[in-house]
């Protein structure tokens, strides 16, 4: 059985024992999470669409990790401006769970 979940403004297709990396959560390594917001929960044909989400359905993960992703590079050039070019970066947080169920 697979979900799609929404959380940190992007959608995930899940499974159980999956490993995800997603928008950094506010938890510790070892804490348990819920996402309520299921958009989809099933299996072949046999699927439940939610509108905008599926009542009852829950996905609980457990937090394995929080980090920082790699540097992502941001350069903006514009031709024949006499070198007017600016280089940015950062790094983003995330936080990787483990998918531990998956209930409709």
């Amino acid at each position: 059985m697979y979900a799609v979940i929404k959380t940190g403004g992007k959608q995930y297709r899940v499974r159980e024992g999956q490993y995800l990396r997603i928008e950094s959560l506010n938890a510790e390594a070892g804490d348990s999470v819920q996402f309520d917001e299921v958009l989809m929960v099933g299996e072949g044909a046999d699927i439940k669409l939610g509108a905008p989400f599926v009542e009852g359905a829950k996905v609980a993960a457990t937090v394995k990790s929080n980090g920082r992703g790699k540097k992502v590079t941001i350069i903006k050039f514009r031709r024949r401006k006499n070198g007017s070019r600016t280089k940015q970066g950062h790094r983003q947080n995330y936080t990787e769970v483990e998918i531990t169920k998956i209930s409709a």
